[in-house]
C-alpha cells in the first residue's frame, strides 16, 4: 500500500493546489506539517503564488495488478 502526504493550498486566484509527498515519515506530526506549509508560502518557491492553507491529509492507495 502506497502512502502520500498531501498538502492542500489555495492560490491567489482561489484555485486548489496540491503538493504530494510520497512515503511520509509516520506518525505525521501536525505541528511540523503546519510549519512546513507556512514556510512554503513564506518562501514563495512555487509558481502559482500559494495564498492560503486548505488542509493536509494522508492518502493511502492499494494497487492490485491483474495483468503482468
Amino acid at each position: 500500500m502506497a502512502k502520500a502526504l498531501e498538502l492542500l493550498f489555495k492560490n491567489g486566484e482561489g484555485k486548489s493546489v496540491r503538493i504530494s509527498i510520497p512515503d511520509p515519515i509516520t506518525p505525521v506530526d501536525a505541528g511540523q506539517v503546519n510549519a512546513a506549509m507556512d514556510l512554503l508560502m513564506e518562501k514563495d518557491i512555487f509558481i502559482g503564488d500559494l495564498a492560503g492553507k486548505a488542509g493536509a491529509r494522508i492518502v493511502e492507495n492499494t494497487v492490485n495488478d491483474i495483468l503482468l
